[in-house]
């Protein structure tokens, strides 16, 4: 995904590109995750930066900036999916955006493409508080302080939350149903 983002620099200070430019990846696949769509992802990034690029200045004091931009983002599609959700439009289902975003083109063995559909539909079936928890944790590698300051959620209740979480999954990897039988 490229993004050019607009230089703007006060009194020697850091540039919005500078600054952002570090999270646009991390941004993107967190969007992605949102809303399981390429092209959406994009709009929703691009809204979160045109949403934040006025507030520039207000940028430059945020102290940890990876779960601020993060808890934006979380927000801003809170939003949009609110809204969303009083004008329903109908999409048709494009099965090419439904791929990973930025997947290699490498040739992988039966085997690991078999887990990763597995993983895949067994993520599917987690609820969107759960696949996002997981996804965030254990993916993208947000600590459950971050975690805690982006969902405004006491830490035992994500730790909790994250438990039941993998626990689900868990479950329906290695329940009958979900997990491919692999005879040798």
């Amino acid at each position: 995904m490229k993004i050019h983002i607009f230089s703007r620099k006060k009194d020697g200070g850091v540039t919005f590109e500078t600054m952002i430019t570090p999270h646009m990846e991390r941004l993107y696949r967190l969007s992605f995750h949102y809303t399981k769509n390429r092209a959406d992802a994009e709009d929703l990034v691009q809204d979160l930066l045109i949403k934040l690029y006025p507030r520039c200045d207000e940028l430059r004091k945020v102290e940890h900036l990876r779960p601020w931009l993060a808890k934006v983002l979380n927000r801003l599609y809170i939003d949009k999916y609110r809204r969303q959700q009083r004008n329903p439009v109908q999409y048709g289902y494009d099965e090419s955006s439904a791929t990973a975003p930025h997947s290699a083109s490498i040739l992988l063995s039966p085997e690991k493409t078999n887990l990763a559909r597995d993983i895949h539909k067994a993520m599917t079936q987690l609820n969107d508080d759960q696949r996002m928890l997981v996804v965030m944790h254990d993916i993208e590698g947000y600590t459950l302080t971050e975690l805690e300051a982006i969902f405004e959620t006491p830490l035992g209740t994500l730790k909790s939350r994250l438990h039941r979480s993998r626990a689900k999954l868990r479950n329906l990897l290695t329940d009958g149903t979900q997990l491919t039988r692999r005879s040798c």
